[in-house]
């Protein structure tokens, strides 16, 4: 049975320890290390349309790195893109939507599929646009996120609203809307409008308002205002 282990405190590697037969796939050129035992091929896992729904949804890579265990036991140790944390989540009981770039790897008895998300979540998200992937079948799905991450318990009665780039991955169960603002009154002006003009004095920009029971896994840092510090500094 391969184990799934997250190794070091800052950037940590995600540790594969598979037996004979086992198979895992992960985002392409996420493999660090492996022992001789393991056999890594690139594929389009679900074929070619597949693939592309996934390059277009999540930004992932037309082909995954599929790795198995044909001569015997052995490890190996994988990396996401991003500096930051990394979550083992179980997947079959409950099933989970994750926001660009957050797949790192999973088990074989897992798939990544394509989920439509509503007309109005689509028009506001970095999560895929129309469509948002969603995690199938049985097994264990690692996700990262840029900077700690943290997990949150969402319960009746007790909605949270999250800005949209700190999203990781969160139960498919939970109901979810897209929004431009954190007030229901716009700032005292109506409709989209104010909205937008709520967004932009806030600072907030879009936000996820969750409802229902389930899980919410979030990370520290905002890739896209990391991105726009860089640039500020960085020379001409």
């Amino acid at each position: 049975m391969t184990v799934f282990t997250i190794t070091g405190d800052v950037d940590p590697f995600l540790h594969v320890a598979m037996q004979k037969g086992d198979k895992i796939y992960c985002e392409s050129g996420a493999m660090v290390m492996m022992e001789a035992n393991l056999e890594l091929k690139g594929r389009m896992t679900g074929g070619l349309g597949s693939a592309l729904m996934r390059r277009f949804t999540n930004g992932e890579s037309l082909f995954q790195q599929h790795i198995e265990a044909i001569g015997g036991d052995g490890d190996c140790l994988l990396s996401p893109a991003l500096p930051g944390g990394m979550e083992i989540i179980d997947v079959g009981a409950r099933q989970y939507l994750l926001n660009d770039g957050a797949f790192v790897a999973a088990t074989s008895g897992t798939e990544m599929k394509v989920r439509t998300q509503s007309i109005g979540n689509a028009l506001f998200a970095q999560s895929g646009g129309f469509f948002v992937m969603e995690t199938s079948g049985t097994g264990q799905v690692v996700v990262s996120g840029f900077g700690s991450m943290f997990s949150l318990d969402v319960e009746p009665g007790k909605d949270l609203t999250i800005d949209n780039a700190h999203v990781v991955c969160w139960d498919s169960t939970l109901h979810y809307e897209i929004s431009v603002t954190t007030s229901s009154s716009g700032g005292g002006l109506g409709g989209m409008f104010g909205n937008l003009v709520n967004s932009v004095t806030s600072g907030e920009g879009v936000v996820l308002r969750f409802s229902g029971r389930g899980k919410v896994h979030i990370c520290s840092r905002n890739p896209s205002s990391f991105a726009a510090l860089v640039r500020k500094y960085a020379p001409a």
